[in-house]
């Protein structure tokens, strides 16, 4: 009975789909919606009346809709290894409890629709992954040059782990800090040692290499090339360190009497000051050109001190990055040798000499070769009384400000854990729903192809399946249904490849499903749509 059954179900499916192919098109196809339940279910003895089962039309040829857009913002947080301030939070961790944090971390950030990572993977010269450049890092295993037992690469640990989860990461690194002070004692492991016809120490206890030293830029520059040729990293990403601040030498001159005595032998006719600023302008540009001519997709950012000078915009007062620090930022922001630019802009919105708004306006107004503008907030110790509030309006403001560019990175992982209504308050305010990065249109992509939609009626719901003909440079994907003309969308990690979706939903019924392919910048794929009928 069940063979005869399932025959008789075969020839009205084939008669069905002919029938309908006369009043869509040529590849439509009408597939049979039974439950196993119904579809081999005999007749009641009691009753002449034959189960009829519904009938599901999915149009199979490449139909055209009107996608929504896709939420964009840029959601980071830093994570900080120098002096154990995030992550590892001790140097002497078994592998498997760094690895236990690291996982920690990352589901939190995942769960509250974070999308990307700043990870300290070199703090002063040291190294948290495999490296023939610089030794293995004191913040990790207590002991500057000694690996991990069991040995593993815990850079790489943390790619794997953010991109399963569709979170990008960024490296971050220090260039000129040789040693901190919290890094133990200078050893013959230690850089401050292998380099030390280029490395200061300052009153402070730390030592620093000379930024207008040839001989320090080539090293730095040879770090950074073999970071991005090795690692599946996503950008490279400098804090606002470059020449340290003068409480780190009791306020006293920075001291580079060697390199400066040699410029000025050479003939050189700058200032020091203007000398000091134009190694860093040069080693700013080179970096931004040797990252792109090894992966042209990999990012550099810089995140530097958030006020440049004071008077800037008018009103602002406090230090200059551009006296102090020998950080001409905005050049690096006017001349385009940033992918991202992030100021520290860690005061309140109603800050009277540093307010929130005014400095990203201002910053908006120097990005003239609109590169992402992505503000740092300080989350972890804004002077308000109510801290998730304030970084819950900075965030809507610098929406307000940046527009479709939004977004922010926030200083740090900690001031996500450590005020319990941080995470509530943005979960359920502005990052209520998962974003994609912003696009960088002026990085030159491969475009998508687009993937391929597979669409099985089973039952109450459609199984749905999708692949792509070049998944290694898939990302993520973005799945849209439709329910009564109403479209949802749901960004999902590369891995994610099939998905039961409800016919009915609410009181919805479901019309449409399409699938777009996003590559690592944040590109969409054209889509591939199924009509449901």
């Amino acid at each position: 009975m069940k063979i005869n059954k399932i025959k008789i179900l075969f020839i009205l499916g084939f008669f069905a789909s002919i029938s309908s192919s006369c009043s869509v098109q040529k590849n439509t196809s009408t597939i049979q919606n039974t439950s196993k339940e119904n579809r081999y279910k005999s007749k009641p003895k009691d009753s002449a009346v034959a189960v009829k089962p519904q009938t599901t039309t999915i149009i199979e040829t490449d139909f055209k809709v009107n996608l929504p857009a896709i939420k964009r913002e840029f959601r980071g947080a830093w994570i900080a290894s120098v002096a154990n301030i995030n992550w590892p939070s001790k140097n002497n961790l078994s592998v498997e409890q760094q690895k236990a944090e690291a996982i920690i971390m990352l589901n939190m950030l995942q769960e509250n629709n974070f999308n990307a990572v700043i990870f300290q993977a070199r703090p002063s010269a040291d190294a948290l992954y495999t490296s023939e450049l610089e030794p293995w890092s004191y913040f990790l295993t207590g002991k500057t040059g000694e690996p991990p037992y069991p040995n593993y690469d815990p850079l790489q640990f943390w790619i794997e782990e953010s991109h399963k989860r569709g979170i990008e990461l960024h490296v971050w690194l220090n260039p000129y800090r040789a040693h901190h002070s919290n890094g133990g004692v200078v050893s013959n492991q230690s850089m401050v040692y292998k380099l030390s016809d280029i490395t200061i120490k300052l009153k402070n206890g730390m030592y620093w290499f000379d930024p207008a030293n040839p001989k320090t830029q080539g090293h730095v520059s040879n770090v950074v090339k073999d970071l991005v040729k090795r690692y599946d990293l996503d950008a490279i990403h400098f804090d606002d360190y470059f020449y340290p601040y003068a409480t780190y030498n009791s306020g006293r001159d920075f001291p580079d009497h060697t390199s400066w005595n040699a410029y000025q032998n050479s003939g050189g006719t700058l200032s020091r000051a203007d000398w000091r600023r134009d190694s860093v302008n040069k080693f700013v540009e080179r970096i931004y050109k040797e990252i792109h001519a090894e992966k042209n997709y990999v990012r550099f950012g810089i995140s530097p001190f958030g006020i440049w000078k004071p008077g800037y915009p008018e009103g602002i007062v406090g230090s200059s990055q551009y006296d102090e620090l020998y950080a001409d930022a905005k050049l690096w922001l006017n001349k385009g040798w940033v992918d991202y630019f992030s100021p520290q802009l860690y005061w309140p919105i109603e800050s009277k000499g540093q307010p929130f708004g005014s400095l990203l306006n201002w910053w908006k107004s120097e990005n003239t070769m609109n590169r992402h503008l992505w503000p740092g907030l300080n989350t972890v110790e804004i002077k308000v009384s109510d801290r998730p509030t304030e970084i819950k309006n900075q965030i809507e403001l610098s929406r307000q400000i940046l527009n479709n560019d939004a977004g922010e990175i926030h200083w740090s992982i900690a001031g996500l854990t450590k005020n319990s209504n941080m995470l509530p308050t943005l979960k359920n305010g502005p990052y209520r729903e998962k974003a994609l990065i912003p696009k960088s249109p002026w990085i030159k992509s491969i475009p998508l192809e687009k993937p391929t939609l597979f669409i099985n009626d089973n039952g109450s719901f459609i199984k749905t399946s999708w692949s792509s003909k070049n998944i290694g440079n898939v990302f993520q994907w973005v799945l849209f249904t439709q329910y009564n003309g109403i479209w949802e969308t749901e960004i999902l990690t590369l891995e994610k490849l099939s998905k039961e979706i409800l016919k009915n939903k609410d009181g919805k019924i479901l019309n449409t499903i399409a699938i777009k392919a996003i590559d690592r910048l944040g590109n969409e794929s054209d889509y591939m749509a199924k009509q449901i009928k």
